[in-house]
């Protein structure tokens, strides 16, 4: 037995929270149906307060709100609407649950304008395209709480994936940053003490110590300069990049890339793959999916490739083919597609 923290709400819209000891979450989720409450959330008291990645989910008090929150806000709104509260009763019941403040003013908004007359797809269409489009799909079609459902495995798939490449680069990187240390330690410290040794001996010595002593010494005399070059160069490439043409070339350099461009091709050709699959899941048009997919995607260069795609699809051709045309998504996604 363990004990997990719960919070819950009745069909009034009030909610509860407390600790309840069962074998797992799924026994506390029957329990509180037993006791006539609707499910918010179920946790571990030490996933509770968890903090994960970041997601790009722009709001309009200028910050991102993270991955658990939205998660959550989904999940949540999922089980409240499932269970026969209305939308503006839902959303009023989460803008008193959800954590943070600039949180809840978001939901507030959102409870606003549903108040106002507005639809939620158009609430939230400042807040993220996926899902305003995805929510009117919904709407339209009266099956907003299947949508809702198809967002949480969105959202899902979409941390996991994060969690797991963040997993996977974390050892590397620490290698390279302590490997680089190490390197600037041993040439601008260590190999010129040796150099007095070997000038001491008065013997010739192997080509290669002559040029680590030769390089070893001028990074010693000139490192500075070329520090100076780097945060020039850097600064250069800096603002190239935020032009869009500089944008384009970098990411069409960085999908080029040895090793590092097929994962990053990869990475990026999954989160196409599964944003779309979501789209069409929740019931937005093909064309009006690979349009949003586009702004979804952080490639310029593999958005160009899905905007020409698009107007492929729209005179009537397949999507493999203009894909494998393009050669940038992957044999897999292209066997997969075809």
């Amino acid at each position: 037995m363990a004990l997990f923290q719960y919070r819950a709400a009745d069909h009034a819209g009030k909610v509860v929270e407390g600790i309840m000891e069962a074998e797992a979450e799924h026994g506390v989720v029957a329990r509180l149906h037993e006791m006539g409450f609707i499910p918010l959330r179920v946790a571990a008291p030490g996933e509770a307060g968890r903090s994960a990645l970041r997601v790009p989910f722009a709001l309009s008090v200028r910050r991102k709100v993270s991955q658990p929150e939205l998660l959550h806000f989904t999940q949540e709104l999922s089980t409240l609407l499932g269970a026969g509260l209305p939308l503006d009763r839902s959303l009023s019941v989460l803008s008193n649950v959800v954590e943070g403040e600039d949180f809840k003013k978001i939901v507030r908004q959102l409870l606003e304008g549903v108040r106002a007359g507005k639809s939620l797809s158009a609430c939230m269409g400042e807040h993220a395209q996926v899902f305003s489009r995805m929510i009117r799909a919904g709407e339209s079609g009266g099956i907003l709480e299947g949508v809702l459902r198809h967002l949480v495995e969105y959202l899902e798939r979409a941390h996991q994936l994060k969690e797991d490449v963040t997993s996977a680069l974390i050892y590397p990187l620490l290698l390279v940053v302590v490997g680089g240390c190490s390197l600037i330690v041993l040439f601008i410290f260590v190999i010129p003490r040796f150099s007095l040794i070997f000038k001491d001996v008065n013997e010739a010595l192997p080509l290669m110590t002559r040029l680590l002593v030769d390089f070893s010494s001028g990074l010693s005399r000139y490192g500075w300069i070329a520090l100076l070059l780097l945060v020039v160069g850097g600064a250069g490439a800096f603002f190239h990049i935020r032009k869009p043409e500089g944008r384009l070339q970098w990411d069409r350099w960085r999908l080029n890339l040895w090793l590092v461009g097929d994962l990053l091709g990869k990475l990026e050709t999954a989160r196409f793959a599964r944003t779309l699959a979501a789209l069409l899941r929740g019931g937005v048009p093909v064309l009006e999916a690979l349009g949003t997919v586009q702004g979804v995607v952080a490639n310029s260069h593999l958005a160009q490739a899905i905007a020409q795609l698009q107007s492929r699809v729209k005179e009537g051709k397949g999507m493999a083919r203009p894909m494998a045309e393009s050669r940038v998504f992957p044999e897999l996604a292209l066997q997969m597609i075809a």
